[in-house]
């Protein structure tokens, strides 16, 4: 790959902005105290929903609980729900009811119902209820945290944390720090290609990734280097790599079994103590923060009270800010910076793996992205965070790449405020909604596909697909060779 080094960092500054932008992923608050909204063409009120001629949960098609069952463990998609959702939408159409267990859910896989289900979701967003999370926050007499508070708890947690994590002008602060933590990495992978047998391959570059997602994150949350991407890596660290590996492998598994299964399988068990692990180090690390800024303070004890903590703020120290700025209590801060390192690790790793695989494998694509870089960072000079306005080329690449590859293949809603209409379907309130982000990004319901490919010369391409699918115009910018809708297409040129 030419020039490794500066591709690799500006490609790293663009995921800085995403990752410290990825709680966006979580619900965000929105002002619907209007209980009016608008489904398709017409303005609809659920109020009177009942009333109307809509169709309700009952009408929907789906798999039943045995054909899930069948799906899951004798056809393998245990571990392909995202390959399951594309396959369950060309079967059942763009929404459609499952049921597994205790959970009934409304899945909705293309962009416009799912805009119709979060502009109804209310002040108050919840994503899923994760009533296992909520068993072992009350078993261990911890706060709850963004993922468990619903309500006014939670929108008062979500306001503390908006101002460093979601404005691009703080998120700006935090470039310093992962422009070290890549310089490490890319030290990391010359070692290991030097060391290779053939000299050049680098054995397993996604641990390597991940390993740097974990360390360019924490760097950020806990103002700290973990040792991630040393030689030897401390133990704690490796104790917390492997549980936060552990506590998000063993979530989804721990949520679907019923109770009475913690006494014969080990997976609650597994499950507490991948979280007790994680919080006990969070806890030691933002321990120590905390002590590191009362022996400043005293050491400074002619300033105000609160002036240091204001300039650590306005640099844009996150952890720091979080301590001084009183809006959070201590445990608060221990469980939500732990929820917090959970979202941005496989948000970075992830995206970057799946972005280097394809400019590896496309050395038209890759030597475009080397000259645009090249051309605004020329010479040796490390790119800025202001240089990436000048990098569309990247920032297609990036987006491109988590539209193939999204780091969850989906989202929740669980509508406890309202009920709400759908593609003219009725449903209650308490209904849980599966936003299928995978089909979704990957659609076909098109007649006509304008492709304008960014990684070769423009060309018009028409497909005729079944009547049955909705008729629409689609401008689809397909980055990578392989991203164009998997139907075929006649290129004319």
């Amino acid at each position: 790959m030419s020039t490794p080094s500066k591709m690799s960092v500006s490609v790293a500054l663009t995921l800085t902005r995403r990752t410290t932008r990825f709680c966006q992923t979580l619900p965000s608050a929105v002002d619907c105290s209007s209980r009016s909204f608008k489904s398709g063409t017409r303005d609809l009120n659920v109020e009177t929903a009942a009333s109307e001629k809509y169709r309700t949960i009952d009408d929907l098609s789906g798999p039943s609980l045995a054909t899930t069952v069948y799906w899951l463990f004798v056809k393998g998609y245990a571990d392909k729900s995202h390959a399951m959702q594309v396959e369950h939408r060309r079967l059942y159409g763009p929404i459609w009811r499952s049921r597994f267990g205790p959970f009934d859910i409304v899945n909705v896989a293309t962009p416009e119902l799912i805009a119709q289900v979060i502009r109804q979701e209310g002040r108050y967003p919840v994503r899923t209820l994760l009533s296992h999370w909520k068993e072992y926050r009350d078993l261990r007499g911890q706060a709850y945290g963004l993922h468990v508070d619903t309500g006014p708890e939670w929108f008062r947690l979500r306001s503390a944390l908006n101002p460093k994590m979601l404005k691009p002008q703080e998120v700006k602060v935090f470039v310093p720090l992962i422009q070290a933590v890549v310089s490490d990495l890319l030290a990391r992978l010359e070692t290991l290609r030097v060391r290779s047998p053939d000299g050049t391959t680098v054995p397993d570059i996604a641990a390597e990734l991940y390993k740097f997602g974990f360390e360019g994150i924490s760097s950020v949350l806990f103002e700290t280097r973990l040792g991630c991407l040393q030689e030897e890596i401390p133990a704690d660290t490796l104790r917390f790599i492997a549980a936060t590996s552990a506590m998000l492998r063993l979530s989804e598994t721990v949520l679907f079994l019923p109770h009475w299964t913690r006494a014969v399988l080990p997976f609650w068990r597994q499950f507490v103590q991948a979280w007790d692990d994680l919080y006990d180090v969070a806890q030691r690390l933002i321990d120590q923060k905390v002590e590191e800024l009362q022996c400043r303070e005293e050491a400074r004890g002619e300033q105000a009270p609160g002036e240091e903590a204001r300039g650590e703020e306005a640099r844009g120290v996150y952890l720091t800010y979080l301590l001084s700025s009183g809006r959070l209590t201590k445990e608060e801060v221990y469980i939500t910076i732990t929820e917090l390192l959970l979202g941005g690790v496989d948000t970075t790793s992830n995206t970057l793996s799946w972005t280097l695989y394809h400019l590896a494998r496309d050395s038209g694509v890759q030597e475009r992205l080397r000259q645009e870089v090249a051309s605004v960072c020329p010479g040796k000079r490390v790119p800025t965070a202001d240089d990436l306005t000048h990098m569309p080329y990247l920032k297609a690449v990036i987006k491109e790449t988590l539209r193939l590859y999204p780091v969850v293949p989906g989202n929740g809603r669980v509508t406890l405020e309202n009920e709400v209409v759908v593609d003219n379907y009725w449903f209650p309130k308490k209904t849980q909604f599966h936003l299928c982000h995978y089909a979704a990004s990957h659609d076909v319901c098109v007649c006509v596909c304008v492709c304008v490919c960014v990684f070769r010369l423009s060309s018009t391409c028409v497909t005729t697909l079944p009547a049955m699918m909705c008729v629409c115009v689609c401008v689809c910018v397909c980055v990578f060779l392989d991203s164009v809708p998997p139907v075929s297409l006649r290129c004319q040129p």
